[in-house]
């Protein structure tokens, strides 16, 4: 295992893919100095300033905490990690979680802009009542598994979820899955439509006018499979595409592989969006529910 002092670093308790973080006490202090010289609006409209504090994160790990986010989520094996205050009691407020996720970002690569809010990421709010026009607010209903970026033409080769703030939530458990433990992955590979060109759309409130085209499955540079797709922006022209489709979704949901999981307020989720699929299991009704989060997704450098 890794050793970064000030860092815990473990496996996950409910899978070896998954890398768990821990910062320690004195790390986030030092942070919390560092991070004040900076605010919201300055990371906004100053783009070299996300560099600085990102390289601030990673001098107080002797510049080892980049390399290990990107061994990380290249290595095929693993992919993904999950980073967090060690003591839940350390009083840091969302300010801070927004500035630490850019910094994460940032030694990962470059953020992608984020057209649903016009910045490099974006805020977002899961409540009771919900008008919108995707799965991303429906607070009640299962949002399938994923991958990110499918309808712009930025490459999105990584992507970081922080939780930023949770009153009166039941249920709502992030889902997760690794592409080699899919047992249908092999399956739907093979099917002819698996790598034809879908043509890929979005509603309006992500503000993207324009369309995309890319097949669902890929392989990477050394010939493994690689998927984009998420069941809500493909735009079938024909019944194989779209019974190909339907098929995909219901093995995906029917995975017995997934790992459920409940991320604490002040966490992060980082994985390679090449190969790993989330979404998140429906909310327990209420009235009074709110979660806020963050998105950041990018390329690497």
């Amino acid at each position: 295992m890794k050793n970064i002092p000030g860092f815990e670093i473990n496996f996950h308790k409910q899978s070896k893919r998954i890398y768990e973080i821990k910062i320690e006490d004195q790390i986030l202090e030092k942070l919390l100095f560092s991070f004040n010289k900076f605010d919201l609006t300055a990371l906004e409209l100053k783009p070299f300033s996300r560099f600085t504090i990102a390289k601030s994160l990673d001098d107080l790990a002797d510049s080892k905490l980049g390399k290990l986010f990107k061994e990380i989520l290249h290595d095929r094996s693993t992919g993904c990690f999950t980073i967090s205050p060690k003591n839940k009691d350390f009083k840091l407020d969302d300010n801070f979680f927004v500035k630490f996720s850019t910094a994460v970002a940032h030694l990962l690569g470059n953020p992608n802009h984020d057209a649903m809010t016009g910045k490099y990421y974006a805020r977002f709010q899961v409540k009771h009542e919900d008008s919108s026009d995707s799965y991303l607010r429906k607070a009640y209903k299962n949002m399938d598994l994923h991958t990110d970026g499918t309808y712009v033409k930025e490459v999105t080769d990584w992507l970081l979820m922080s939780k930023l703030e949770e009153k009166n939530a039941e249920g709502g458990e992030t889902a997760m899955l690794h592409l080699d433990d899919w047992e249908y992955c092999d399956e739907l590979l093979n099917d002819p439509v698996a790598t034809e060109k879908l043509l890929w759309g979005s509603p309006k409130s992500k503000n993207i006018d324009y369309k995309v085209e890319h097949p669902v499955f890929s392989k990477d540079k050394n010939g493994r499979p690689q998927i984009s797709y998420i069941d809500q922006f493909p735009e079938p022209k024909n019944m194989s595409q779209g019974n190909f489709l339907q098929k995909l979704s219901d093995c995906l949901e029917e995975s017995k592989k997934k790992i459920i999981t409940k991320l604490p307020v002040g966490s992060s989720v980082v994985a390679n969006n090449h190969f790993w699929l989330h979404g998140r299991k429906p909310f327990k009704e209420n009235r009074a529910l709110l979660r806020e989060l963050l998105r950041i997704r990018g390329a690497f450098n």
